[in-house]
């Protein structure tokens, strides 16, 4: 059996899909990964999988290039005949899911991640595009051997209520799970309090919220330290500019560290983890390591994030967009060890029960094999 792996970053790749593309080829499958190329090319190829890069970007709207995109997807897919394709977020889902039915692949999984910023935007392309990805959705991805992955049960019924998505079409497998052994749970460091909010910068991860709670407490005369770990991401539309990260780290309001590969490094030097996203999240993995590492979490009461966290157990959500009651909310956890420590156990209990990677990449095979009976 050979499967394909469509996505377009090979970070993402990497960071969210390895361990399910290491069981399958333990299972015996020949892996095929197809995907743009920067900094994870080798690592892939030395898992042992196959890597064909492509030039999909996620952002690209010129015709000409599109139309050499999916071209150059129809020739990989003949060339290869998979038995699988695996089709993860929203432009592999359409696109992979169009080439798939040219070519007649018999089985389509298709991974909607979260319904990010086509589905959660407002401006006026935000609102074209929906119309013509829901469209998209409807013909293509309700075919009987179809099925398409929800990380949350909020986008799945909202899709299922559309009339997008009949729901024998839909599966829900929440995330991408956490390697409960990388993931370990720590004491708290020494020292000042440290809130760390780590996401790609984006205005719709709540950037911009926890920067204006930074300023607030800090002008209470509360010691605290509040880190952004991630970089901008240019392809989005909603990406905080480097020069306005850059310009909130010169004036001391937070720290930002940029990209880091050490997140569980990143953990141990937290005391609290925060996450006040509006994106459209699909179920952030973020938050399932910071569970993972016994570290409480804030987080907003929003599709996605509210799957990890049960408010008051493992964490506090709030309202979207709410700064008082976000600022309220790190207050109440900086000011009491306690409760953080309480909080972490029941994250860690959730991390191993609930979202481990190996119950996600099990759920996933299963449905390998659903397809091929």
């Amino acid at each position: 059996m050979k499967i394909l792996f469509l996505v377009t970053e090979d970070w993402y790749f990497f960071s969210h899909r390895l361990s399910l593309a290491r069981e399958a080829k333990r299972k015996g499958f020949d892996v095929l990964v197809v995907t743009r190329v920067t900094n994870h090319g080798k690592q892939i190829e030395d898992e042992g999988f196959r890597l064909i890069p492509i030039g999909m970007a996620r952002a690209g709207m010129n015709p000409l290039k599109e139309l050499a995109t999916l071209w150059e997807l129809i020739r990989i897919y003949r060339s290869e005949k998979p038995d699988i394709v695996h089709h993860i977020a929203m432009k592999p889902v359409l696109y992979g899911s169009f080439v798939a039915r040219i070519t007649r692949v018999p089985r389509v999984v298709n991974l909607l991640a979260g319904l990010g910023y086509i589905f959660t935007a407002s401006r006026w392309k935000a609102v074209l595009l929906r119309k013509f990805v829901s469209n998209a959705f409807r013909i293509l991805l309700n075919r009987p051997n179809s099925r398409v992955i929800f990380q949350n049960p909020d986008d799945q019924n909202l899709m299922m209520r559309s009339g997008i998505l009949k729901p024998e079409s839909t599966v829900l497998i929440r995330g991408s799970g956490v390697n409960t052994r990388v993931f370990l749970p720590t004491p708290e460091p020494p020292g000042i309090m440290t809130v760390v909010l780590a996401a790609r910068m984006l205005w719709a991860k709540g950037v911009g919220e926890f920067v204006e709670v930074a300023r607030l407490i800090r002008a209470k005369g509360m010691d605290a330290r509040f880190i952004l770990v991630g970089d901008p991401d240019p392809e989005n539309p909603a990406a905080v500019p480097s020069h306005q990260l850059e310009a909130w780290n010169n004036s001391g309001v937070i720290e930002w560290w940029g990209r880091r590969e050490d997140m569980p490094s990143v953990f141990t030097q937290a005391h609290v983890v925060c996450l006040p996203s509006y994106y459209g999240e699909g179920l952030p993995m973020v938050l399932i390591e910071a569970a993972a590492c016994g570290r409480p979490i804030v987080t907003t009461d929003a599709p996605g994030c509210r799957e990890v966290v049960l408010h008051g157990e493992n964490g506090l959500l709030v309202p979207v967009r709410n700064v008082a009651d976000l600022a309220g909310a790190l207050e109440k956890l900086i000011a009491d060890p306690a409760l953080r420590q309480k909080m972490g156990m029941r994250g860690r209990e959730l991390a191993v029960s609930e979202f481990s990677v190996e119950k996600v990449v099990s759920q996933t095979l299963a449905l390998y094999q659903e397809l091929e009976t």
